[in-house]
């Protein structure tokens, strides 16, 4: 046919490389350690291990946890750590910080063990839309590791890619 239409994106080298699809499946949650402080403000030991030993750690099954305090506490190093030990049967992950430091920190460590070496010499196009919360800092560590490899690296569709590096 004179007139067929070809996909030219479909037959091209180009292979897209989509985070959406390393995001991990699990609940993330915010704790706010604060509800066990004195006012919010003042951590007595006795109390706040009660708290914690009272506390059903199993509902953080599977889950992604962010440990944080809302107010200005000066919280001791000890009481996150005391968390973070019964979180740990259950939770898949716990951090100190918001839910965006828990993603990066999560796709930090997805991007630092992936296997690059089947990109050696491919022209890459790092898809830039997502539907689920991917950092940012995941695109520039995903780059990061794909630059020793890749051919060349792209951001956004192949319909409309803006071009960041070309191995010479």
């Amino acid at each position: 046919m004179e007139n067929e239409i070809v996909n030219r994106v479909a037959n091209s080298k180009l292979i897209t490389f989509d985070l959406e699809d390393f995001y991990p499946e699990g609940n993330r949650i915010s704790f706010d350690i604060s509800q066990w402080l004195i006012e919010g403000i003042v951590l007595k030991e006795k109390e706040f291990r009660a708290s914690v030993a009272t506390h059903n750690w199993s509902q953080y099954k599977d889950a992604y946890v962010a440990l944080y305090c809302s107010t200005d506490a000066i919280v001791p190093g000890w009481a996150y750590l005391l968390l973070s030990l019964q979180l740990a049967p259950y939770a898949k992950k716990t951090v100190v910080g918001s839910l965006e430091t828990l993603e990066s920190i999560v796709f930090t460590e997805i991007i630092s063990a992936m296997d690059v070496s089947e990109f050696k010499d491919k022209f890459m196009i790092i898809k830039g839309c997502a539907h689920k919360p991917i950092p940012q800092n995941a695109f520039v560590l995903l780059a990061e590791r794909l630059q020793p490899v890749a051919k060349s690296i792209m951001y956004g569709e192949a319909c409309s890619s803006v071009p960041l590096y070309k191995r010479t």
